[in-house]
């Protein structure tokens, strides 16, 4: 009588053990997930858009302060958006005027509204370095 007293103690542990696991696990996942950073969510954004983003053509209207404002076109749909470039400084070579232009850009296909134009693995900034001059040979 006693082994089986045990043997049922033994295997409601087990049954806890084995709920409570999971439970701890993913209460834990949502609290490190719910509790990020602004700007760590707007890296994951920047990074998922640049892996499963699809290549345009865009328009930089303005830049001010640290963000860059830009307009595209995806389906006839004309789209003004912007980004924070200031976690992204070291990525661009020139003075940020002087990206006026035209660049490329990435683009999400479930939500073209959801684009970028520069992230930590991708840029779609073209150089606008002044030429060098070419030396006319003497003779």
């Amino acid at each position: 009588m006693f082994e089986s007293t045990r043997a049922l103690a033994s295997t409601q542990t087990i049954l806890i053990g084995a709920t409570a696991v999971p439970l701890i696990a993913t209460g834990a996942y949502l609290i490190f997930r719910f509790t990020r950073r602004p700007k760590d969510r707007e890296q994951m954004r920047r990074l998922a858009v640049n892996l499963e983003g699809r290549l345009g053509d865009a328009l930089i209207t303005d830049v001010r302060d640290d963000v860059v404002f830009y307009s595209y076109s995806i389906g006839g749909v004309v789209y003004t958006a912007s980004q924070d470039i200031s976690q992204l400084r070291d990525h661009i070579l020139s003075d940020p005027t002087r990206l006026i232009g035209p660049v490329s850009l990435k683009y999400s296909p479930r939500n073209p509204a959801n684009s970028i134009i520069i992230c930590e693995r991708w840029s779609g900034l073209r150089s606008k370095q002044p030429p060098t001059r070419l030396r006319q040979a003497e003779v």
